[in-house]
């Protein structure tokens, strides 16, 4: 079903139509990697967090440990994380990208951060100034999003 054409009209429609145009460029650049939306998550959180067990990585990405063992061998068959016994537990498994999972993740930050200053090239720094000013007024009094 296709959005009525005023939905990209509304305050609210466009805001959400800026925030779709930043999710897809971020999707584009993880399918370019041929990596799901998961995989991606797990990996840059463990470029972040390394040494983290499975538990922790479910916690993070609120799914059970099963579809993180599941996620993680996937990535590990391409050679992109690695697990390794935990010396002080045994029974422990702690998670690590390896380098070529580094290097792959590696620009993410920057193809979005390219992608924001794409969306906002119309405006000049003045008028990015009073939208920001606008959209942080609107949002101070909102709920904050926990992720």
């Amino acid at each position: 079903m296709d959005a009525p054409e005023n939905a990209f009209t509304t305050i609210l429609g466009l805001v959400r139509w800026l925030g779709w145009a930043q999710m897809k460029a971020g999707e584009d650049w993880i399918r370019e990697r041929e990596l799901s939306h998961s995989q991606a998550f797990a990996l840059g959180y463990l470029v972040q967090n390394p040494g983290s067990i499975q538990r922790d990585i479910a916690e993070t990405t609120r799914t059970s440990a099963a579809s993180v063992s599941s996620l993680l061998q996937g990535l590990e068959r391409r050679g992109l994380v690695e697990r390794r016994t935990d010396p002080e537990n045994e029974r422990t498994k702690r998670v690590y990208a390896t380098p070529a999972g580094i290097e792959l993740i590696a620009g993410f930050d920057a193809a979005i951060a390219a992608a924001d200053e794409s969306i906002l090239a119309p405006l000049d720094a003045t008028e990015r100034a009073a939208l920001h000013a606008l959209l942080s007024k609107i949002t101070a009094e909102l709920p904050r999003p926990t992720r």
